[in-house]
């Protein structure tokens, strides 16, 4: 199967989107909620959506692989935000016009700073050389995730730098109605985007570990196809996500040929999120050279 796109920036919904004046249940403050109607969107039919490859949307918290000290390093997301004379301006702006594109941003003045290792997401907009801010006001980005920073201690557990390794579920190599939990080259995931879970992420809705012995691991973007979607309808949708046990998932992403990523899930918002992956029936632990590798460096026989 070829490599499906990278998350790098927020994705667009499949179907037209609409403003409801109520306050969000989502953004705090907002005094409006964003709806999908029954209309494709432009994007999604100029991406070719008909064609593109639909996999389940995971509820986790994104991440990056690329190079840091000149070998391949995890990345955490961490958006760079307005400060807060900026943000109530914008917020004062959306409220009265609803169009963020109309409002005037000083990047240089407007935004809280990030540390120096910070990089923008790929296909962020940029003018005269500086990155600029998406519709919500915020510019994507992220940090290198340093093995003794405990903001990002969760990230750190899946990887060992020393090993160039990291946790990552996935179908089993000889059975794909299967998950395993494989140790995977570090190199083998460049300029990938993944998705953590587990014990400590998003309020663990997969359930994975306890307090006591947290587990994390890291999905690849696009690594669970869904198959037998229903007809790219809004009801037929609905109906798919309410009815059967394997719509009880975040959402769907759309992988389109020419690497857009298209999505759909407030259908879901308030229903249970019960698989990661629509056949699995078991997650399995493979051998590495006969040993388990944890993640601290340390080999157990």
């Amino acid at each position: 199967m070829r490599r499906l796109g990278s998350v790098q920036r927020k994705m667009p919904c499949v179907f037209v989107t609409e403003v409801k004046e109520e306050p969000s249940a989502k953004r705090e403050h907002q005094p409006f909620k964003v709806l999908a109607t029954e209309t494709i969107s432009h994007k999604a039919l100029e991406a070719d959506i008909y064609s593109a490859i639909p996999t389940e949307k995971v509820d986790g918290t994104c991440c990056y692989v690329t190079t840091y000290k000149g070998q391949p390093y995890l990345w955490a997301r961490l958006d760079r935000k307005p400060n807060k004379l900026a943000e109530k301006r914008f917020k004062n702006f959306l409220h009265s016009k609803q169009n963020s594109k109309e409002f005037f941003w000083n990047v240089e003045e407007d935004f809280k700073p990030v540390p120096e290792c910070w990089i923008p997401a790929k296909d962020t907009e940029q003018l005269n050389g500086s990155p600029m801010p998406d519709e919500n006001g915020h510019i994507p980005g992220w940090v290198p995730v340093e093995k003794n920073n405990k903001q990002y201690c969760w990230h750190s557990s899946v990887v060992n730098y020393e090993f160039e390794i990291a946790l990552v579920l996935k179908h089993h190599s000889d059975d794909p109605g299967l998950l395993e939990i494989s140790a995977v080259p570090l190199s083998d995931l460049l300029e990938q985007t993944l998705e953590l879970i587990g014990t400590n992420i998003n309020g663990n809705p997969y359930g994975l570990g306890s307090k006591k012995h947290p587990l994390h691991l890291l999905i690849p973007h696009g690594a669970f196809q869904i198959r037998n979607l229903p007809t790219l309808k809004h009801n037929d949708l609905l109906s798919w996500f309410e009815g059967c046990r394997e719509g009880k998932i975040e959402g769907i992403v759309w992988h389109c040929n020419d690497g857009c990523l298209i999505k759909v899930l407030e259908f879901v918002k308030l229903l249970p999120k019960q698989c990661l992956v629509l056949h699995a029936v078991q997650i399995l632990m493979r051998k590495i050279d006969n040993k388990k590798v944890n993640m601290s460096g340390e080999q157990q026989l």
